[in-house]
């Protein structure tokens, strides 16, 4: 049964993929980087997707302004899990919220063709105080699927869905310790 509020991602063993949209002139460098450099900007919040198709409903598939270069960011699942340690719902206590490294939230799943589905995907906004090991010691890769992204848009726009489906990224559920799945949220669907 699938669960109203679920992970679900590219990941292996240790590493898992999440998701951003970028102007070129920030994407630009850190592809050629392979990290997040200059003009990047450490001093706020920075939002990962692990939901491919979620980031495509958010960026209008890289025709947003400001989101033109779509980034598959590929960090370390040590960092990802504590992240989501250190977070607070932002549909919680606002107290908490306040105080809290991360921010969660659950936003409807997309289809390819961009319908809300019914079941939630998650947002992970990964503050000031965690920027740094976000940057220097989770990131393992940054890749440009723009391209991809490009192709995947113009097939749905042809109408041509299930040859565009075949292209997303493969994203199955990911685990996580009971405890870790109660705080962000995640029960089972009745």
């Amino acid at each position: 049964m699938t669960e109203l509020r679920q992970i679900r991602a590219d990941y292996d063993d240790r590493t898992i993929v999440v998701y951003q949209a970028y102007a070129p002139a920030i994407a630009g460098p850190a592809v050629a980087a392979g990290r997040f450099v200059d003009p990047f900007s450490r001093g706020r919040m920075t939002w990962i997707k692990p939901s491919f198709r979620w980031l495509m409903h958010r960026s209008n598939w890289a025709r947003k302004p400001g989101q033109e270069r779509v980034l598959a960011v590929r960090i370390t699942r040590e960092g990802w899990e504590r992240a989501l340690a250190e977070s607070a719902l932002t549909t919680g206590d606002p107290a908490a919220l306040a105080g809290a490294a991360v921010h969660v939230q659950w936003d409807p799943e997309r289809s390819a063709a961009g319908a809300a589905l019914n079941h939630y995907s998650i947002q992970v906004g990964v503050g000031r105080t965690l920027i740094g090991a976000f940057v220097d010691d989770w990131t393992v890769s940054v890749t440009d699927l723009t391209p991809q992204v490009h192709r995947i848009a113009g097939l749905i726009r042809a109408g041509r869905n299930a040859q565009a489906v075949r292209m997303l990224p493969a994203e199955r559920p990911y685990p996580l310790a009971p405890e870790l799945a109660r705080r962000l949220g995640i029960t089972a669907r009745r």
